[in-house]
């Protein structure tokens, strides 16, 4: 079909959506048509297709365009047995950059069983802040895959500045550090080792390096397999809603310090180790510390800016020219990010999305896999390396676009595209007598009061999700449930289903609040509530009242409604909050996927903070401390949600190998 013919079919389908409306929602049992829903936040982009993208800081939102329907192709076994018996390392290469850093290198080679070393080869590339000479004791470090270089692949891991045994000081994906990748790429290339044909891949933060350096454009790289990369950092983690990651990036700064100082070959070339970690120690109190001190206290210059621009590979997806494999979790921090790295690539490269039921950790190594047909992570990579650097006609090609989990649903399913091109927009309004329904609130004034604390959130799934996981080794259900956490919220449900709801995609909250404070914090968390009353949590929101302001422009639409507001999270984009004074707040909510049963409800919940997920800065904590939050939810002030609901039929995937 030309992109012509789609996109009227897409304008006929819009068409046929507009005016549609569900049965009453404050029935003891309802149902729920899909649609739009009244109250447009402000005027969208016109568009052919139900969906827009989302904007970046240099560019606007636009029509979203479809991949087309499911693939063909299920999921297979690809397990190519070992070439090679054995694996050479060398250690600790040097790599002269052009500013006199002199950057750190391992490399594992394949070897026959007499230790012959091979002839030229693809070569797989991993940047790392994790310090290679830890290996595997470091679980997010990647570390060597000897399963590739048996199959016929070199590996080669390269501290990034100011980190392992890499010289210089250390910046995060910085523009230096980014300016570092095609050098390392041509020395590679000049080794007679390398054929000249290059993978990318990683885990986790060498995932986003190995990510940013494909994005360049290189011509030698071939493929990228990146796994739980983020998509810009500042929103995905950092500062989520204006609020400060106090859970999650002194810790990880931290850690990658420390693996910068300690080495545990410190005996090999001891020149090389003590002016790496001379430097490194320099730099810390260059960069680390201050950074840490300015996002936590929001010093000047504080809030977004181009130095995180920078560092989000969302900016800068323009220069992909590989096929491009992501994996990503529906729990994982970066939870908001992968699905859009997928989506601003898609129409570029041959693309390919996998989110799992994971979190950080689970997701760096495919937990469950193989399951439902879909391989383990090592299966899937040697299969997407194999097809582009070896010319293997294993199929890689047409594997599924998008694979992804239900919640609900409990199984894998093949929506053909992200976003979920089946989805419309449907507004859910906050109601007197803590109820969600379809219809706007009657009252003249309604609303429900919050005391302003710092302590919601603490054992919930956003600490379990900031924790990288590490949270679920002290078995507790409030890491899955939200019965806890919303002992201190104001909760809003549905009536009982009377069928099958599904959401897919990212959803928004518009609040109308006030407070007796100077500032507040808005979280809201999304729950599937059992017919026995457990509250099962699927994703949720946070956003600062004072950061409240949206630029439409930016923002993401499902059928006229904004769905995923752009927040510019600026000095200048901040809007002072008057005592009592009744404002909106719109809220950005991560994407998930979910299948709420008939007879379940469909929950939100509203609090006034998230921690240790996230904090407000020093200066708006203390502004915020000890006031009463009202969330209203009246006719002349309706708070709503805004969710996209795909039809359930649509979970019947043809490649499904379980029944739901």
């Amino acid at each position: 079909m030309t992109i012509k013919k789609s996109m009227i079919l897409m304008c006929a389908v819009l068409v046929a959506c507009v005016g549609c409306k569900g049965s009453d929602g404050r029935a003891e049992q309802a149902t729920f048509s899909g649609n739009g829903g009244a109250e447009q936040t402000a005027s969208p982009p016109v568009t052919p297709n139900p969906w827009t993208n989302l904007g970046t800081r240099q560019l606007e939102s636009k029509a979203n365009v479809v991949q087309g329907g499911k693939i063909e192709t299920e999921w297979g076994s690809y397990q190519p047995e070992a070439i090679y018996p054995a694996t050479y390392m060398q250690d600790n290469v040097p790599i002269h950059m052009a500013d006199g850093v002199v950057l750190s290198a391992s490399i594992l080679r394949p070897t026959d069983q007499q230790g012959n070393l091979a002839g030229a080869l693809p070569t797989i590339v991993t940047f790392t802040p994790y310090n290679k000479n830890f290996g595997d004791s470091v679980p997010l470090g990647g570390g060597f895959m000897p399963y590739f270089v048996q199959r016929g692949y070199n590996h080669i891991l390269i501290d990034v500045r100011g980190t392992g045994r890499s010289g210089g000081s250390w910046d995060p994906f910085s523009a230096r550090e980014q300016a570092d990748y095609p050098q390392v790429i041509e020395w590679i290339l000049n080794q007679p080792w390398s054929n000249g044909e290059l993978g990318m891949w990683g885990i986790s933060a060498t995932a986003t390096a190995s990510y940013l350096a494909a994005l360049q454009g290189h011509p030698a790289i071939k493929a990228v397999f990146a796994n739980v990369a983020h998509a810009d950092i500042y929103r995905d983690v950092v500062s989520v809603g204006g609020q400060a990651s106090a859970g999650f990036l002194p810790v990880w700064m931290s850690v990658v310090t420390g693996l910068g100082i300690l080495n545990p070959t410190f005996y090999d070339q001891p020149e090389q180790q003590f002016t790496a970690v001379f430097e490194h120690a320099v730099g810390s109190g260059e960069f680390t510390l201050p950074k840490l001190v300015e996002v936590l206290t929001a010093q000047d210059p504080s809030f977004d800016s181009a130095y995180w621009g920078e560092k989000a590979p969302l900016e800068k997806a323009a220069g992909l020219a590989a096929p491009t494999f992501l994996v990503g979790g529906l729990f994982d921090i970066f939870q908001r990010g992968e699905p859009l790295n997928y989506e601003a690539i898609k129409n570029r490269v041959n693309a390919k999305l996998l989110l799992g039921p994971w979190h950080h950790l689970q997701a760096a190594g495919g937990e469950g896999l193989p399951l439902e047909n879909v391989p383990d992570l090592d299966h899937i990579a040697i299969q997407w390396f194999d097809h582009y650097l070896r010319d293997v006609d294993n199929g890689a090609e047409d594997l599924p676009r998008v694979t992804q989990w239900v919640w609900g649903y409990d199984h894998f399913d093949y929506p053909g595209d992200w976003p979920h091109p089946q989805a419309e927009a449907e507004r859910f309004y906050l109601q007197p007598g803590n109820a969600l329904a379809l219809e706007q609130p009657e009252a003249a004034e309604a609303s429900s009061q919050i005391l302003q604390h710092t302590a919601d959130g603490v054992c919930s799934q956003s600490a379990l999700q900031i924790s990288i996981g590490l949270f679920g080794y002290l078995p507790l259900p409030c890491w899955y449930e939200n019965n806890l956490v919303e002992t201190l919220e104001v909760t809003f449900d549905t009536a009982k289903l009377a069928e099958d709801m599904y959401i897919n995609g990212p959803m928004q909250a518009d609040l109308w609040i006030s407070t007796t404070a100077l500032d507040a914090g808005v979280v809201v968390r999304v729950s599937d509530v059992h017919p026995d009353g457990t509250s099962v949590a699927l994703t949720s929101g946070l956003q600062t009242a004072s950061l409240r302001k949206v630029d439409p422009a930016k923002s993401r639409y499902l059928n006229g409604e904004m769905i995923q507001p752009w927040h510019p999270l600026t000095v200048d984009s901040q809007q002072e909050l008057g005592l009592g004074e009744i404002v909106k707040v719109p809220v950005e909510i991560f994407p998930t996927s979910a299948l709420i049963k008939a007879g379940h409800r469909l929950r939100i919940s509203v609090g006034p903070s998230n921690a240790p997920f996230a904090v407000m800065p020093v200066p708006t904590l203390i502004e915020s401390l000890a006031g009463i939050l009202s969330i209203h939810h009246d006719r002349h002030y309706p708070s709503s949600l805004v969710v996209p609901l795909v039809p359930a039929s649509a979970l019947n995937s043809p490649f499904a190998s379980v029944a739901p």
